[in-house]
């Protein structure tokens, strides 16, 4: 299994502001699957997502991406297993707002030694004739696909994804969609994608909910429904 989680716990605050946010969660997701992690808003999903990443540190448990232990690691290390692992998609973007569509991409390509080709993935998210905007010129698909090919140029062998289609439209999340589909089939890469949405479970090869800290159902798709074909 690629990545494994065990017992995973996590607390915010002291006294009359603890918080028990995660409250023992294991599972596990193979290598090349997309997996969808849904529920209610404060159910402990971008948390778990954030401590997978190395954003958050946890109390307790473990963290196992590709048989490396995260749970742990020292900063430098820390950065060290982000730079050679895992590609991060925000809801909101984070693109550098001075930089134009092509710098944006070009800042992710040098931390790696065997980028993807940039080109190819500027025509693969339909961004080669806006490579030279900057952010604020792009509609909000736009800048979601700008994101996409900023975390995947640096070649991941794990995409993190927290709300990815949760600022856009209808039409913008389900081409968002589709295009996540097409590199996971494409390049292989497994994705983590936190969502409030839950038709998305149903393009996804594994699908986990948690609610109140815990996991309520953990379960694989035997059937996939297209992105294209999503109704929400």
């Amino acid at each position: 299994m690629y990545l494994e989680v065990k017992d995973m716990k996590k607390s915010y605050g002291e006294g009359g502001s603890y918080v028990e946010v995660l409250k023992g969660i294991t599972t596990g997701v193979d290598k090349g699957q997309m997996c969808v992690i849904y529920g209610p808003s404060g159910s402990g999903k971008s948390t778990f997502l954030n401590a997978i990443g190395g954003l958050d540190t946890l109390d307790y448990g473990s963290v196992k991406v590709d048989e490396q232990e995260i749970f742990g690691l020292k900063q430098e290390a820390l950065s060290l297993y982000r730079r050679k692992n895992l590609g991060f998609i925000f809801q909101f973007y984070n693109l550098i707002p001075n930089l134009t569509v092509k710098e944006n991409v070009e800042v992710c390509e040098v931390l790696t030694k065997e980028p993807l080709d940039r080109e190819e993935l500027m025509v693969t998210l339909g961004l080669t004739e806006h490579k030279n905007k900057f952010p604020s010129q792009l509609s909000g698909g736009q800048q979601q696909r700008c994101a996409i090919a900023r975390a995947l140029v640096k070649n991941p062998k794990l995409l993190l994804c927290d709300e990815p289609t949760g600022a856009l439209d209808f039409k913008t999340s389900k081409d968002i969609l589709v295009l996540l589909e097409e590199i996971n089939r494409k390049y292989g890469t497994t994705m983590l994608i936190v969502t409030h949405n839950t038709a998305i479970k149903d393009m996804v090869h594994r699908v986990i909910k948690i609610k109140d800290g815990r996991i309520s159902k953990d379960y694989t798709n035997e059937v996939l429904i297209p992105a294209g074909q999503l109704e929400w």
